[in-house]
Formats: C-alpha cells, structure tokens, sequence
C-alpha cells in the first residue's frame, strides 16, 4: 500500500487494536460530556510507544522516519469522532517537533520525554481572537526580566488546554523587530501564576475536545524555557506547520473511505420504490467519483510522504493535500449525508458527526485561503509578486 512496508501496517494493526478495545466504545459517551479523559488516554498511547514514533529516543521516541507517524495519524482516522485523534494530533505532531528539534537537552527532559510518555498532555498556543491564520499579527508578548519572560495576552480556540500540562507559546519577544523576526516559542506551564483557563468553547463539531480560550497576565517563566533561539519562533511555527497539516491528511483518509463505505452498505439496504437506495445511478456513480477523489488525495499523501522523509521542502504539496482535504471532507460529507435521507439528520448517526467535526479541517491549521496564498506564492501568482 503505497509508501506503507509491513513495520508500518504493524503500527497500523496495532494502532487500530488499541482504538477498538480502548477507545472507541467510550467514545458516544465524551461526546456527551464534551471531553475526554486525556491524561488516561495519552498514557495508554504512551505506553504503546505512538506518541514518540518520530522523536528522538533519548526522550523515549521510536526514532522512526516521519512516514511511521503518518501511519499512525491514518489509523487514528478509525477512531469514530473527530476529538480524540485531534488531541493526539496536538500533542504529536503541532506542539512537540519545535521542541524536538531545537529545545535544549534540559528542556526535552522535562517537557518532551514526559510528553511522549503520555503523563503530560500538551497544547499550542499560536492563535488568539485576532490572530487566527495570520500567525504574524499576533499580540501577545513576553519581556525580558532578570533571567525570567514576563507574559501578557491571551490564546484561543487552543485545543487540549483545559486539561493541558503545558502550552507551547508562541509570543512577541523582540519590540522593535519585524512580524517574522521577532516571536519565539516559549514553553509555559500552565500552573503557573497568572494563567488563567477563561472558557471553554462551545463548537460545532469535535465535541469531545476541550478547546479553551486562555488569558496570560503577569506569568513568569524561565528564559531557560525558551525553544531554540530567541526570535526565531515563527521560522520554528511554519516548519512545525508542514507536520501538522501533513497529519491533517493523513487522519482524514480513514474518515472519508469510512463515510463512502457505510454509505454504501446503508444505500445498499434500504428499499426505496422496491429497489435498494444505492441501485439509483446517480448514487452509485456519485460514490465512484468520490473514492476516486480519495484515492488522488492518497497518492498525493504518499508524494508527501517520501519527498519529506528524503529531506525535500513540502511546503507546496502539504499545502496542497490539506487545502484538498478540507474540501473533500466537506464534499464527501455533505453528499453521504444527503443520501442517508432522514437518518443522517440525527445526531444518533455517525455521518452526523463525520459532518459536524470535518468542517474544521477547512479552517484549523490554516484555512483553505491560507493554503492557497501559499500555493499561489510557490506558482509565482500572487498579486505585485509577479514580473
């Protein structure tokens, strides 16, 4: 299957096991309760090694290529809500690999390592209310006093944060520097005096997730704390980017062959006019051409995959495959749905929540528009960019 050998259809297998036994029978019940158990469940990740397939094994990660851990974001996609597989997308793939890559050795020890364990859960805190895709514009700041940064803003729609250990946060540190030169990646606990969890949002979708909006007043912390070089946090956030909507991807391919195969097998039953749903032309054809578009956003995926792990700069073809697959989700979705007739309209049926929690994808991680800024910024196309 593509890029995937059998160490990677193990992790798949095993994956997938752990969901079925662990997961998935509790999840109609966080649902109900709009979250989840993430300390208990990360732990159970941990132990498994799934939480550090692609970090470094002095922390306790697998060491692995980055295409195990794409493995495993596909196989998240069995998990039947859209909440828990985001959460542990977070804690993956968007809050560590800064970390990861440039913390020092004393700061992975007592954030990372605990991180891959699962006995901390994390979160990132990049946007705020009016700083969403526009990571430049953001506002919240950090000064220099003694040996410690001083901190003042606020974050939202950060996922993970109410049950969050700590956050990686990205804040303004240099006043007279520019947007892209001038944010560093600081590493908050969030015990700490002055942050405060101010509310926990209420959402269309992805109800099991806690996503809280959280206020920084006076919070102090060690420059120690800081992830690599001070300024250097935005070029840190844009690389941790290409991972996170490579993970989007990957973790969205499940969901959307799952929502074209139960369509089938309901449509395939119910007798409309006495003759099965699904033996409308208009239906069978429309599933045709949704497991084709599905079928192009894998080989896209599996492009990402090996260019990545050759060490080539994926920022075009990442941002390709995930603005492709907030649009499918969002096409295959709504179709399934139409085509469960009354039934999809209840909440009891799970192409209710595939279409509730994959409308996110459109707009988490960058939305379709950033994505094709940046396409069109690699074609050359972008307005007063052109010769």
């Amino acid at each position: 299957m593509g890029v995937y050998t059998h160490e990677h259809q193990e992790i798949m297998r095993s994956a997938r096991k752990l969901i079925a036994e662990e997961i998935n029978p509790h999840v109609d019940g966080w649902e109900a309760e709009g979250a989840f158990p993430a300390h208990e469940v990360f732990r159970k990740f941990g132990e498994m090694g799934f939480l550090g397939i692609h970090k470094p094994v002095e922390y306790g990660g697998l060491g692995l290529d980055y295409s195990y851990n794409l493995a495993f974001a596909e196989a998240l996609g069995s998990i039947d809500c859209g909440g828990v597989p985001m959460a542990l997308g977070v804690q993956t793939d968007m809050a560590t690999p800064a970390l990861a890559r440039h913390g020092s050795d004393e700061l992975r020890r007592e954030f990372l390592a605990p991180a891959i364990s699962g006995e901390m859960v994390t979160c990132i805190g990049v946007s705020e209310p009016g700083a969403g895709s526009d990571v430049a514009s953001l506002k919240s700041w950090a000064r220099k006093d003694g040996d410690d940064y001083v901190i003042n803003g606020q974050k939202m729609w950060i996922t993970n944060s109410f049950q969050a250990d700590y956050m990686v946060m990205l804040v303004n540190t240099d006043p007279d520097g520019a947007v892209h030169r001038n944010k560093s990646l600081v590493v908050v606990p969030m015990d700490t005096p002055g942050v405060t969890r101010a509310k926990k949002l209420d959402k269309m979708g992805m109800h099991s997730s806690d996503t809280g909006l959280i206020f920084f007043e006076d919070v102090r912390v060690p420059q120690r704390h800081r992830i690599g070089d001070e300024n250097k946090g935005f070029t840190y956030q844009m690389q941790q980017f290409q991972e996170e909507r490579m993970w989007a991807v990957a973790s969205g391919i499940t969901g959307l062959q799952k929502a074209i195969d139960q369509t089938i097998e309901y449509t395939g039953q119910r007798m409309v006019f006495g003759k099965p749903l699904l033996d409308n032309q208009v239906i069978h054809f429309r599933m045709a051409e949704l497991q084709t578009e599905v079928e192009l956003l894998r080989s896209l995926m599996y492009r990402c995959i090996e260019e990545y792990t050759a060490g080539e700069d994926v920022t075009r073809l990442a941002s390709m495959a995930k603005l492709k697959t907030g649009r499918l989700k969002r096409e295959v979705y709504d179709s399934c749905l139409q085509y469960f007739g009354g039934m999809g309209f209840m909440n009891e049926t799970p192409i209710s929540r595939m279409y509730r929690d994959g409308r996110l994808a459109s707009i988490g991680g960058g939305a379709d528009e950033v994505m094709l800024s940046i396409i069109c910024k690699s074609m050359g196309i972008l307005p007063g960019k052109r010769d």
